[in-house]
């Protein structure tokens, strides 16, 4: 953009809030910005004032500038935090959060099934989260099944048994799928575990010791001796959850720890009064940052698309009254943003950060141990770049059947997940280890190369110099010779530390010490390569042993299978059915079941 297109442009912009996207060159956008005055905020930028070297690099690369005009600064505050996630734009402080966050689901059932859910609610179940992972909230669901004896299971499971599974002999579930339970008792059930996960945790205490006076004043005992060994586990699990018997409100705490080039945000959940969990956070695209920002982009990134409670405690922000008034309209309720916080909520704060102190310690231990291991493979290999990318291939089958091959990817020496990728290997001959290399290079680099993707610093083979030589071959016809790849072979006796690395100039042969930080990254990458393929291989492998066990039963083609198997939730689910369970789904008459039957048992 020439200086009188910029000024024009600038003069033209209007006194009102709105969103503001640098674009470089490749019409790629760098940053995204929100501003109460969309003319104040992007002249600010061109101003003859000295510009923070992060800014003025950033200015530089500015080619031509979008703005969307907002009807209010909170409206803007959202916009620019859904096109952050959508654009990632290299001048943006980022947070990668992929996931969706669990939440625990009753659902809409005469007898409802507790369960852990990850998407979009619906107003036909109760929803009861989110947390921070789904660690946490099994572990409720757990707590759930221990106090209430709640089903887990699926309804189609459900729908077919004809006797109680082993979860109603260890006590986690009332069986309600054979009448062990009536739908009334049941439902009491299910209203004390929405009231404990509401935070009326005193209800259901108050109500559990009714039910078990009424139980000892009519000679119950058994029935009354349930009901207090319940209300012992429900006051054993809510002495270790809370961590304020004076609070039911939900809060948040966010806590950023920050050495010179590095920070981590600690994200702790405080529901009714009790700690569900916490989350740690490492936002990227940080060099030339202040703690304020990066809350704010933690704020509003965050709470874009998810729920956000009562309050929410930090302990150094400036512009706290707009992202209230934001947080406000997103949440559809008032929340309140406490800053500096006193007493009580202090000292949950200070704990977060010493969280978030222990987290970001932690990872400055695992940056500098990995370009350790880099600086090592570099010097090992004799390798005149830092091999910052690398990528590992791995293949996995048994006796040739179900083929997969895996392609791990470590990034500064740690894995990067989001890039791994599986091939399942079709049309070549059972067990022909080069093929299926071959295959799975082929389809992994012409993709790249016509998307224009990002290459490896360095590629692995796991396998020796066939295995090598088959990679220089594929990687020769898409013109990738500048590629450097090497061969990890197994040693003698395939015992761990003996492995040899096959060079690609003239397959010569390299044994590098055991104490080799940068041999230790190449074990580190092989092996997740290799776990990686097999994970992929036994799934590959369970679903044709799923269907081909029931291939085999005349009359059974792949309407009916699927069938059965949506209906008793798998192959185990059918397993266990009876020949009356079968033969009472559509389609199925009393004949077929009693062969579908013998063929399983």
């Amino acid at each position: 953009m020439s200086t009188n297109d910029l000024d024009n442009f600038i003069r033209s912009l209007p006194n009102l809030p709105g969103v503001y996207r640098m674009c470089n060159e490749s019409n790629e956008v760098i940053y995204v910005g929100k501003a109460k005055n969309l003319k104040k905020r992007v002249s600010s930028y061109f101003q003859k004032t000295q510009l923070p070297i992060r800014t003025a690099a950033m200015v530089s690369h500015i080619h031509h500038i979008e703005i969307t005009i907002t009807a209010s600064e909170a409206e803007a505050l959202l916009l620019e935090g859904n096109l952050i996630k959508q654009y990632t734009p290299k001048y943006n402080v980022l947070f990668k959060d992929d996931k969706s966050y669990p939440y625990i689901q009753i659902s809409s059932h005469a007898f409802p099934q507790i369960k852990l859910y990850r998407g979009s609610a619906n107003n036909k179940n109760n929803y009861f989260g989110p947390y921070p992972n789904s660690w946490a909230a099994r572990e409720v669901i757990q707590h759930l099944q221990k106090l209430f004896m709640l089903r887990t299971c699926d309804d189609s499971v459900y729908a077919h048994r004809s006797r109680p599974c082993l979860l109603y002999q260890i006590k986690r579930c009332s069986a309600p799928c054979v009448n062990h339970i009536s739908e009334k008792e049941y439902e009491k059930q299910i209203i004390n575990a929405i009231s404990f996960l509401s935070g009326n945790e005193q209800h259901v205490l108050d109500d559990l010791r009714l039910q078990m006076n009424e139980y000892s004043n009519n000679l119950e005992f058994e029935k009354a001796a349930l009901i207090r060994d319940q209300i012992a586990l429900m006051q054993q699990v809510l002495l270790k959850q809370s961590v304020s018997k004076n609070s039911t409100e939900d809060i948040d705490i966010i806590a950023v720890a920050h050495s010179e080039f590095y920070y981590t945000v600690n994200w702790v959940m405080i529901r009714s009064g009790k700690h569900i969990g916490d989350k740690t956070f490492y936002p990227s695209n940080t060099d030339q940052v202040s703690i304020d920002d990066i809350y704010e982009a933690f704020i509003t990134q965050h709470y874009v698309n998810n729920i956000v409670p009562d309050t929410i405690i930090i302990n150094q922000l400036q512009d706290i009254d707009n992202l209230s008034v934001w947080l406000s309209e997103v949440a559809g309720h008032k929340v309140k943003i406490i800053n500096n916080p006193i007493g009580e909520k202090k000292t949950w704060w200070n704990n977060a950060f010493k969280n978030a102190e222990f987290s970001l310690n932690n990872r400055l231990n695992q940056i500098s141990s990995a370009e350790n291991r880099l600086q090592s493979l570099q010097n090992d290999l004799s390798l005149d770049f830092s091999p910052i990318r690398i990528e590992c291939f791995d293949i996995s089958h048994t006796q040739g059947q179900d083929t997969v091959a895996s392609c791990v990817v470590f990034d500064h020496g740690t894995p990067a997940k989001q890039y791994y990728r599986k091939f399942n290997i079709k049309d070549i001959n059972p067990g022909d280890d080069y093929a299926a290399m071959a295959q799975a290079l082929e389809r992994r680099y012409s993709r790249i190369v016509k998307e224009q993707g990002q290459l490896p610093d360095l590629l692995i083979i796991d396998g020796g110099k066939g295995q090598l030589n088959i990679a220089k071959e594929i990687l020769a016809t898409l013109n990738l010779t500048d590629l450097y790849v090497i061969g990890v072979a197994k040693g003698e006796g395939r015992k761990a530390g003996l492995e040899k690395i096959i060079l690609p100039i003239d397959n010569t042969e390299l044994f590098l010490k055991q104490e080799s930080p940068g041999f230790h990254l190449i074990q580190a990458i092989r092996d997740e390569a290799h776990r990686f393929a097999i994970t992929g291989h036994r799934m590959k492998r369970s679903k044709t042993t799923q269907h081909s066990v029931l291939d085999e039963i005349e009359g059974i083609g792949p309407k009916r299978r699927k069938q059965l198997l949506v209906q008793f939730g798998g192959l185990k689910g059918l397993q266990s059915a009876s020949v009356d369970d079968i033969s009472a789904i559509t389609g199925i008459g009393l004949e077929l079941a009693k062969k579908i039957y013998n063929h399983l048992h």
